[in-house]
């Protein structure tokens, strides 16, 4: 019932990044490091493949493709990883210091933590809460 809420929480979160990568793709753009090539492209790819992954985490009848989409979310927030590096260097460089640094380092020592709660969440993993076996 955890994993399910997770899952559902997950799913709404990236649903919603998705919906604002392809509406108001600006500040996405504004933190794209300069050397991805065709950052529109890249940031509707990016809204596109967030969609797909919350859809594919609350399908309940193929549990593979809920797994590949926790897969998939796990990997996606790796890779954009970088862009949140960009972003705490370019906010930090403005005069009045942005959003500042508590809320980069928070948000950036939170990547993992989104990474693995995208495995987990999709049923990739178990770990830390291993099942016994036979269950």
């Amino acid at each position: 019932m955890i994993r399910t809420g997770f899952r559902w929480l997950l799913a709404i979160f990236y649903a919603v990044a998705g919906y604002f990568h392809l509406a108001a793709p600006a500040p996405f753009l504004t933190i794209t490091p300069a050397w991805v090539p065709m950052p529109e492209s890249v940031v509707a790819a990016t809204g596109i493949a967030e969609l797909a992954g919350a859809a594919g985490l609350l399908q309940s009848r193929w549990p593979e493709l809920r797994r590949a989409a926790g897969i998939g979310l796990a990997l996606y927030a790796l890779c954009v990883w970088p862009a949140n590096f960009q972003h705490m260097v370019l906010d930090m460089d403005r005069a009045d210091g942005g959003l500042g640094l508590g809320y980069h380092i928070s948000r950036l020592a939170f990547q993992p933590v989104l990474i693995w709660l995208a495995l987990w969440a999709g049923e990739a993993t178990d770990w830390p809460f291993a099942r016994p076996a036979g269950k």
